[in-house]
């Protein structure tokens, strides 16, 4: 008669959501319920660049009471809209930085993942000016950034957890419920072997 070992491994996918390897352009970067620090508590970003400069981030899920109107007032497209500011982070917070969804590469443009582009005011312009139902924007007050090898450093201490690009659809998504949500992703499913 044999003994029976309950052992819990993670599956591939869920080491594959810790690991500072899966670190690229584009995944969404989960917070850690124990990450403590104020800039990045309870936080969901988008990873927009990544290599060996560094990584730039936006924190997806703090919208701020400030209108987009309110801080370009020379759009009179986005007068009487409701389009919220959103503070993508802790650097260079005077600096406004454009997220879109479209449906193709547009001048002034440039891809993080696809349909989902960095780009400038004149991009905003054109969508708000020849809408498409399939197009849309979110505006963010500063980025995050990591020095070269820092978030993977933090990574490995379990500060953050990683998330395909896919799986949200992060501006249909409501910012309140995004970091649960991801949270409830990565508690990566266990199984159980049964050895003689």
């Amino acid at each position: 008669m044999g003994i029976l070992f309950l052992v819990s491994t993670l599956s591939a996918q869920a080491q594959q959501e810790f690991s500072p390897g899966s670190l690229e352009k584009g995944i969404l970067l989960v917070a850690s319920p124990s990450l403590s620090d104020p800039n990045f508590h309870q936080t969901v970003l988008l990873i927009i660049e990544h290599g060996r400069g560094g990584t730039v981030g936006l924190i997806l899920n703090r919208a701020t009471n400030v209108l987009v109107s309110e801080v370009l007032p020379d759009f009179t497209a986005l007068k009487r809209t409701t389009h919220r500011l959103f503070a993508g982070g802790p650097v260079e917070q005077t600096q406004l930085v454009l997220l879109f969804r479209l449906t193709q590469l547009l001048p002034d443009t440039r891809q993080i993942v696809d349909r989902i582009y960095v780009g400038t005011p004149r991009v905003l312009e054109r969508i708000m000016t020849q809408p498409k139902s399939t197009e849309t924007f979110r505006a963010f007050s500063g980025f995050a950034g990591w020095a070269p090898g820092q978030l993977e450093h933090e990574m490995l201490e379990g500060a953050w957890g990683v998330l395909p690009s896919n799986a949200f659809n992060i501006f249909d998504e409501d910012p309140a419920t995004l970091w649960p949500d991801s949270i409830s992703r990565l508690q990566a499913p266990r199984t159980i072997s049964i050895a003689r």
